[in-house]
């Protein structure tokens, strides 16, 4: 059912949301050259996709989890796309596909051992990853590996529709500061 209505409102907002994407992507133009930033990521069963969301940071970033990136790396748009959540928004394109959910454990990256190893043993990546779960409503980031495969391996054993609707509006409405970034 779950995967049902990721395909419904995946369609949807890509539809619906189609002049919003081309706004986003034409000032993403004038802000960094390149809008989209496209990174391989954990998937389910551990097999890697590429993720595709709005560029926040800076081209030259180094490619690492955003608790290990600099602030200073982040663009004055891309500040405001990650406040808002507008960066996640191609992140639909990848449920349509069935390479994530609309709520599931966010992917992490490959070099994150300590995540992946966390996550194998809770079991978390039996499942699709997603845009957005408890983990990221409750403020839980990949900056604490254990606690995030603790909530996601929780958010998974009892995730209902009543959940799955209960994340997506909570992070719709703003629950939830996204991916921390280090202040230096």
């Amino acid at each position: 059912m779950i995967r049902f209505f990721d395909v419904v409102f995946s369609l949807f907002g890509l539809v619906a949301g189609f002049p919003v994407l081309v706004i986003l992507f034409v000032i993403g133009l004038f802000d960094t050259g390149s809008p989209l930033f496209r990174q391989e990521r954990v998937g389910r069963h551990q097999k890697p996709f590429t993720l595709v969301k709005f560029r926040t940071m800076k081209k030259d970033t180094a490619s690492v989890a955003s608790h290990l990136a600099n602030t200073a790396s982040i663009t004055k748009f891309g500040h405001f796309l990650r406040r808002t959540k507008l960066d996640e928004l191609p992140q639909l394109w990848n449920v349509l596909k069935g390479e994530m959910s609309l709520v599931g454990p966010r992917p992490g990256l490959f070099n994150q051992p300590e995540l992946t190893d966390a996550r194998s043993a809770q079991g978390v990546f039996d499942v699709r990853p997603g845009i957005t779960g408890l983990a990221q409503v409750s403020e839980i980031d990949m900056s604490t590996p254990e606690l995030l495969a603790e909530t996601d391996a929780k958010m998974i054993a009892t995730l209902s529709i009543k959940d799955y609707f209960k994340y997506i509006l909570m992070t719709v409405l703003g629950k939830g500061a996204g991916d921390r970034v280090n202040n230096q």
